[in-house]
């Protein structure tokens, strides 16, 4: 048998020495580079965490929104909040983002829409703004901000330590004002802001009542029957039903109550249990005049007059005590004597 003979230029080994034929040439090699990476093979399967979520992420070169972790890990947002903020950031700007637009783009219904709204204003991802157009016209600008606002409080940890109290300081003397001189007027001081006066408190029945206090429940419950944008919560129709007692109290029909708090309503009211709240409380009718006193037992009353009967003489109808008596012309006639003889 021959032995095998190679070359450095060829790995093959050469015809007829009966040697099977494996592997390739160096040219072989060189035109097929097998160890080559290539970057359109798909990467090796992740292996899968048995305890919670794998995370398989691919770089985004279009299209796309960089959201924080404050906003999308956020404790005291609910998932609606979270989600629509995330919508809202990934809109261009002049997109619509009102109530009715947004309802009309996802499953969630406008109730549910505007308390993720609120949210969001409360903890200063969005800001509103309205604005009075010089053609009367109000609109509403809104303001997404990626980054929250400082308007929410925050919370302390509870193995943080408490900062350091600062050092008190004492009260600076109070000096006596300087008497203005002669000739020269004081100059007033800067005028103090008004305060804000409290809403009033909602009025309130004098003598409790049960079936007064249901009236005034079902009374609240369906006035959205008459207005659909009257529709109360449970809590607001408990609220606002002893002051609809005090109006039942104060004599007031029902039909009377559900016409004052129904009629001429605002094209769009924001909150429409504060008007009704404005409206109990301004629009109270005045306490009934108290009815006159029931004459008492003891009172001596007029007796009453005597009865009619008939003059013996001219049968002219007369009140005597008793029948057969004669009337004043009969009596200076003489025919009460005439008769009697």
């Amino acid at each position: 048998m021959l032995a095998a003979t190679t070359t450095a230029d060829m790995r093959r080994p050469p015809a007829g020495t009966g040697i099977p034929i494996e592997g390739l040439t160096t040219e072989e090699v060189r035109a097929f580079p097998m160890d080559t990476q290539h970057l359109s093979a798909p990467a090796c399967a992740q292996p899968l965490n048995p305890r919670g979520i794998t995370h398989i992420n691919t770089k985004h070169t279009t299209r796309f929104t960089v959201v924080g972790n404050h906003l999308t890990q956020h404790r005291r947002l609910s998932l609606t909040a979270i989600g629509l903020a995330c919508h809202i950031q990934s809109l261009p700007s002049g997109a619509r983002v009102d109530i009715k637009t947004l309802a009309a783009r996802f499953t969630e219904g406008e109730t549910r829409i505007a308390a993720a709204l609120r949210e969001l204003e409360t903890h200063g991802y969005l800001a509103r703004t309205r604005e009075r157009l010089p053609s009367g016209r109000i609109v509403t600008h809104t303001v997404s901000y990626n980054q929250p606002l400082a308007t929410e409080t925050p919370h302390r940890e509870a193995n943080a330590t408490p900062p350091p109290a600062p050092p008190v300081t004492p009260p600076p003397a109070l000096s006596q004002p300087a008497e203005p001189e002669a000739g020269t007027e004081p100059q007033p001081g800067p005028a103090a802001e008004p305060k804000q006066a409290p809403e009033p408190p909602l009025p309130e029945p004098r003598t409790p009542d049960l079936d007064r206090h249901r009236t005034a429940t079902t009374l609240l419950a369906t006035l959205h029957h008459h207005d659909p944008r009257l529709l109360l919560s449970e809590r607001d129709v408990h609220r606002l039903a002893p002051a609809v007692a005090a109006w039942l109290e104060r004599g007031a029909r029902p039909e009377a109550v559900r016409h004052a708090l129904t009629s001429n309503l605002p094209s769009n009211p924001r909150r429409p249990v504060s008007l009704i709240a404005y409206r109990l409380t301004e629009l109270l009718p005045p306490e009934a005049p108290p009815a006159p006193p029931a004459p008492s037992d003891d009172t001596h009353a007029p007796p009453p007059p005597p009865p009619f009967h008939n003059c013996e003489g001219c049968e002219r109808a007369i009140r005597t005590p008793t029948p057969g008596s004669y009337c004043r012309d009969c009596r200076d006639a003489g025919l009460d004597t005439y008769m009697a003889a």
